[in-house]
């Protein structure tokens, strides 16, 4: 945790300072905006995926700069089409294209704007684009985790064109994507998977991991496999957990929802934490991928929001309980951190 505060946290936040600056640039209101709620409001996800340069060793800024461009582009796509002008599934997958753009080096880059009315961002969603495609192309095995990159990109770009258009149509497409992976999926249900493809720590764990020259197709497959489905699927559902009541307010999908009741709930979430552990015990540095699962629970379950919900801090307790003592440690830290955060936006 000290060379988290000393070294990743300042290193995340200058590199989201200094893309909040180009957001303010950006000439379209409803455009400009977006962009600057996505970073006022998901900072969090900027500075929790950068402790993944301390996997990278001498390149830590480098990867850090890679993640915090990259999930910039998700939290602002995100923006976009879930807050922002349109319902059009051409839309959000011309959006989402930056994504897997951002990940290929040589890709060239186009009008991701092309279906909505918005189109002028002056620069900044291609801005970010290069700046992950600069660290990419630096990376001496990109070659080897190339191919799982864009696995689990388009896992989440998918459920991004899936989950954000008419909310009539939202779950039988998700329900028919889900059906696509009848053999490559563990026992999860529509939600949990869809819940999995929506985290991009895989992605952060493999380029951190990237700047090993003997880094072979094989480890980066083992990765991805430990990442996806279960390390991805509790950070997600974790997010989900903490703005059910948020959701339901605003009559956006929430996959917590769907348990068939908070005891259900409780105990999946539980089992994800199990599962996660189990999944990346093989991996080098087993203490680490251990600890992201302990901090996933403190940052997210030390939001202002869970004692908001009384069945939901309930739930908290138990998932907390279950995992021994260290969460309590991150839980601490997590609470630290979000009353810096509200202070900062105070005027």
């Amino acid at each position: 945790m000290l060379r988290v505060y000393r070294e990743v946290l300042p290193r995340a936040r200058e590199y989201l300072n200094g893309w909040r600056i180009e957001a303010e640039k950006i000439p379209d209101p409803e455009l400009r905006a977006q962009a600057l709620a996505s970073i006022d409001s998901k900072t969090f996800h900027c500075e929790g995926g950068a402790i993944y340069g301390l996997l990278a060793g001498e390149d830590i800024d480098r990867t850090i700069r890679f993640i915090v461009a990259y999930q910039t582009i998700s939290d602002y796509l995100d923006n976009l089409c879930d807050r922002s002008t349109s319902l059009d599934p051409d839309d959000f997958r011309s959006l989402h294209l930056a994504c897997f753009h951002a990940l290929t080096p040589n890709a060239e880059c186009v009008n991701y704007y092309r279906a909505r009315a918005e189109q002028d961002d002056g620069g900044y969603l291609v801005k970010l684009v290069k700046t992950c495609q600069n660290v990419s192309r630096q990376l001496p095995s990109y070659g080897a985790i190339a191919g799982c990159l864009h696995e689990l990109a388009e896992r989440y770009c998918n459920l991004q064109v899936h989950k954000h258009v008419r909310v009539q149509e939202r779950v039988p497409r998700l329900k028919a994507w889900f059906e696509e992976y009848p053999d490559s999926v563990p026992d999860l249900t529509w939600y949990e998977f869809s819940a999995c493809a929506g985290s991009t720590l895989g992605i952060f764990c493999l380029v951190a991991y990237a700047g090993d020259p003997a880094l072979s197709r094989e480890f980066a497959i083992e990765v991805k496999n430990s990442y996806f489905p279960w390390m991805q699927g509790l950070h997600i559902l974790l997010d989900y957990l903490i703005d059910r009541e948020e959701d339901r307010l605003g009559g956006d999908l929430n996959f917590c929802t769907y348990y068939p009741s908070d005891r259900e709930m409780t105990d999946r979430l539980i089992f994800f934490v199990r599962e996660a552990d189990r999944a990346v015990s093989g991996l080098p540095r087993r203490s680490f991928h251990r600890m992201i699962v302990r901090a996933l629970l403190g940052v997210y379950l030390a939001d202002r929001k869970v004692n908001e919900q009384k069945e939901i801090r309930r739930s908290a307790r138990q998932i907390i309980r279950s995992c021994g003592g260290l969460p309590f440690f991150f839980l601490w830290n997590g609470l630290i951190m979000s009353r810096i955060r509200s202070r900062r936006m105070l005027p």
